[in-house]
């Protein structure tokens, strides 16, 4: 079902290091034709955002990654209703990109906590919030998301280990609307992703933001043919996935689930981080099981 549709846009913060990328790789093709190539620089050296260990399918799906974290509550206000910030405690590295996250209709960050430490254990800075009123709308979550960053990263207490630069969104249903939504007003963002998204309009042929949309085989209240329309409105020139979960109901993320979270660390890394190495989960999807539909725009970077 893959086929290379487009790659991202070169304008994009982190896409200007992967331009310098290729323009390295071509004077080392040249040296390695006139037989005076030198040894190439370890990748970690090559790729200033690169965390973490060399990436393998048990790493991926482990329920806990490879950096030690903390947490730290944040109270309501500053335009959205508070929630959790989880981080790891490794200062040797540098500053990690950061994810926003949302609830959905009636939901509070609990109901999906378990994304929070398997995220950042990875090497990213994830805020869970909660939303200013439980019924807010998609549009009020995007906006309250694109708060949560603006907090994050310029008065939380873990701003320092926050790169600026690298940021995304995510969200489930009505907050899945919103992480989409405030990717179609932020387009300087790295990342968005929409479990079981719902957005009024379903049209994202704005969107510049590298975007991957899950569907819930069973889903009745937000059914796999309307996000399956929605994601054909993404422009070709944007990076897109879609992966549609055997099987699963709306609330499927309600649960610690190890087909979500093998196929949203490679796209978070592959897109915050610049970390090609995780492209060999994603380009071809390395394992099927539990999805039962694979869109997307490989090879993405």
């Amino acid at each position: 079902m893959s086929q290379h549709e487009s790659t991202a846009l070169a304008s994009r913060p982190a896409r200007a290091w992967l331009a310098r990328k290729a323009v390295a790789g071509t004077a080392v093709v040249l040296g390695l034709v006139a037989g005076m190539a030198a040894p190439q620089p370890a990748l970690a050296a090559d790729n200033p955002y690169q965390r973490g260990p060399n990436p393998t399918a048990a790493s991926i799906a482990a329920t806990t990654g490879p950096f030690a974290i903390a947490s730290v509550s944040v109270a309501r206000g500053n335009g959205f209703g508070g929630g959790v910030i989880y981080y790891p405690t490794d200062t040797s590295q540098g500053t990690f990109g950061a994810i926003a996250i949302s609830p959905g209709l009636n939901g509070t960050w609990p109901g999906i906590a378990w994304l929070g430490p398997r995220l950042a254990s990875q090497g990213f800075v994830v805020f869970g919030i909660e939303t200013n009123n439980l019924n807010d709308s998609p549009t009020s979550r995007g906006t309250q998301l694109l708060a949560a960053l603006d907090y994050l990263t310029q008065r939380s207490s873990v701003r320092t280990r926050v790169d600026a630069t690298r940021l995304a969104v995510a969200g489930h249903s009505m907050g899945g609307g919103g992480a989409l939504d405030a990717a179609l007003r932020r387009p300087s963002l790295q990342a968005a992703i929409g479990n079981a998204p719902y957005l009024p309009s379903g049209n994202l042929s704005t969107d510049r933001v590298p975007t991957l949309i899950y569907a819930m085989q069973n889903d009745t209240l937000v059914p796999p043919s309307r996000l399956t329309t929605m994601y054909n409105t993404i422009p070709a020139t944007t990076e897109r996935g879609y992966i549609q979960i055997t099987g699963a109901g709306h609330n499927y993320i309600g649960q610690p689930s190890t087909n979500l979270a093998r196929t949203m660390i490679p796209w978070f890394k592959i897109f915050i981080d610049n970390d090609t190495r995780f492209s060999q989960f994603l380009c071809p999807l390395s394992n099927m099981s539990g999805i039962s539909q694979y869109r997307n725009s490989c090879p993405l970077i």
